[in-house]
C-alpha cells in the first residue's frame, strides 16, 4: 500500500524506510543551516552596501552555481555512488561556511561571493544525488509522498532557519550564525554516512574510465533522451516557469528591512517574511496532497492551479500594508509555487528511466536557476532604480500568469493524447 501525502503517510514513511529517514533528516539539518546563515548574508550585505543589487548578486551566485554545475552534478550522480557524492558535498560545505568570519569591510564582498559560488556549487552535486537516490531507497507507490515530504522540508527548513537565523542574528550576532551553519552540515553529513542502499545504477558502470564522467558525451545522451519525448519536455519546463519567483529573495529583503521591520530589526522583519513563505509551501503540498496525487492528469491541473496561485497571491500581497494579510497572501502564493514544485517533481520520476535520473534532475534544477538567476538580478535593478518593492512584487505576480497560460495549452495536449490513446486500446 502507498504511503499518502499526509501527516499520517509521512511518518509511515519514515518508519518504514530507516534509510530514506536518513536522506531526510540530513536534508532537513543542512536546508535549516543554509536559511540560518542567508539573513546574516543579506543583512550584512545592506549594511556594508545599502543596494539592492548586492543583495541580488547574492541571491544569484546562491543559485546561479548550482546551474552551472547542475549538468556535471547529474553525470557524477548517474556514474558514481549517489550517497558518497552527498557525503563529500557535505564535508566540503562544511569546510567553506566559516569563511565568511572573514568578511567585515566592503573590499571584502568579492569573498563573500566567491564562498557563496563555492558552496552552492558544491550543493548542486548534494541535490541531484537527494533526487535520484530516491528509488534506491523506497517503493515506486511512495514516491509521490516522499517527493511531497521533501518539498514540505524545504519550505519548513526555510520556517525555521529564517526565523531562527534572524533571531540569532539580533541577538548573538553573525559568528554564531556561521559557525551554527558549519555544525549543520556535518551533522547532515553523519546522516548520509549511515544511508545503506543498493545503487542500481552502478551495475556495468564500475570499470568505466572516470575521463566519461567528466566528458559531454553523457550530458549529450542525457539532453537526447529528455527531449525525445515532447511529454518529458514539457515537464522540464515547469520549474524553469516557477524560477521567476526566485526575484522573492530581494522583495523580502527591501520589504522586510524598509517597511515590515519587527521591533527595529531588518533581520527580524525579513526572517518573518521569510517564514511566512515557508509557512505556504508547506500548507500546500499537506492540505492538498491527497487529492492533486490521485493520478496524473490531477497533479497537471494541480499545476495549473498552483501558477495562478503564486501570481494571485503576490498581486494582492502587493497591495497591502497589514503584516497578517501580507502573510496570508504570502501563504497562498507559496502554497501555489509548492504544489507546482512536487507535481513537477514527482511527474519527472514517473517518466524517467532510472539511468538518466541524475542528468534529468540536473536539467530540471538549471533551468529553474536560469530563470531564478535572470529574475532576481532584475528585481535589484529595478528596486535600485527607485521602483517601490510594492510595484515589484505586482510585477512578479502578473509575470506568474506567463507559464500558468503556456502549461494551460499542454494539458489540453496531454488530454488528446490520453483521448486517443484509450481509444486505441
Amino acid at each position: 500500500m502507498a504511503s499518502s501525502v499526509s501527516l499520517r503517510g509521512y511518518g509511515d514513511l519514515l518508519r518504514r524506510s530507516p534509510n530514506f529517514r536518513r536522506v531526510w533528516v540530513a536534508q532537513l539539518i543542512s536546508g535549516c543551516g543554509d536559511w540560518f546563515y542567508s539573513v546574516a548574508i543579506y543583512t550584512l550585505l545592506l549594511e556594508l552596501t545599502g543596494r539592492a543589487e548586492s543583495v541580488a548578486w547574492a541571491a544569484i551566485l546562491q543559485i546561479l552555481p548550482m546551474m552551472l554545475m547542475g549538468p556535471m552534478a547529474g553525470v557524477v550522480n548517474d556514474r558514481l555512488s549517489r550517497r558518497k557524492v552527498m557525503l563529500v558535498s557535505d564535508l566540503v560545505r562544511a569546510a567553506l561556511a566559516p569563511c565568511m568570519l572573514l568578511i567585515t569591510r566592503p573590499e571584502h564582498i568579492w569573498l563573500l561571493y566567491l564562498i557563496l559560488a563555492l558552496e552552492i556549487g558544491t550543493a548542486a552535486f548534494f541535490e541531484a544525488g537527494r533526487n535520484a537516490i530516491l528509488p534506491s531507497l523506497i517503493r515506486r507507490e511512495d514516491l509521490v509522498s516522499a517527493n511531497a515530504l521533501g518539498s514540505t522540508t524545504w519550505s519548513l527548513t526555510v520556517t525555521l532557519g529564517s526565523a531562527l537565523g534572524g533571531v540569532a542574528v539580533a541577538y548573538f550576532g553573525r559568528p554564531t550564525v556561521f559557525i551554527a551553519n558549519s555544525l549543520s552540515f556535518l551533522a547532515s553529513a553523519w546522516f548520509v554516512f549511515r544511508i545503506r542502499a543498493f545503487e542500481r545504477h552502478l551495475a556495468g558502470r564500475r570499470m568505466e574510465p572516470w575521463t566519461d564522467a567528466i566528458s559531454f558525451r553523457p550530458v549529450i545522451e542525457g539532453f537526447a533522451y529528455m527531449i525525445r519525448d515532447w511529454r518529458l519536455a514539457i515537464l522540464l519546463t515547469l520549474k524553469f516557469g516557477l524560477g521567476i519567483m526566485g526575484a522573492r529573495v530581494v522583495l523580502v529583503t527591501i520589504l522586510g528591512s524598509r517597511e515590515f521591520i519587527v521591533r527595529g530589526d531588518p533581520a527580524l522583519g525579513m526572517a518573518m517574511l521569510l517564514a511566512f513563505q515557508g509557512a505556504g509551501s508547506v500548507l500546500g503540498p499537506l492540505l492538498l496532497g491527497q487529492r492533486i496525487t490521485k493520478s496524473e492528469s490531477a497533479m497537471r491541473l494541480a499545476v495549473l492551479g498552483g501558477y495562478f496561485g503564486a501570481g494571485c497571491g503576490y498581486i494582492l500581497f502587493s497591495q497591502t500594508l497589514s503584516v497578517p494579510l501580507a502573510g496570508l497572501f504570502l501563504v497562498l502564493a507559496h502554497s501555489g509555487a509548492a504544489l507546482v514544485w512536487v507535481c513537477s517533481t514527482t511527474l519527472l520520476h514517473f517518466k524517467t528511466d532510472h539511468r538518466y535520473l541524475g542528468r534529468v534532475f540536473a536539467a530540471d534544477m538549471g533551468l529553474f536557476m536560469a530563470t531564478a538567476s535572470v529574475s532576481t538580478y532584475c528585481m535589484g535593478q529595478v528596486l535600485d532604480m527607485g521602483v517601490s518593492g510594492r510595484i515589484g512584487a505586482l510585477w512578479l505576480g502578473c509575470a506568474m500568469f506567463g507559464p500558468a497560460l503556456i502549461w494551460a495549452v499542454s494539458v489540453q495536449r496531454f488530454r488528446r493524447d490520453d483521448a486517443a490513446a484509450g481509444q486505441g486500446t
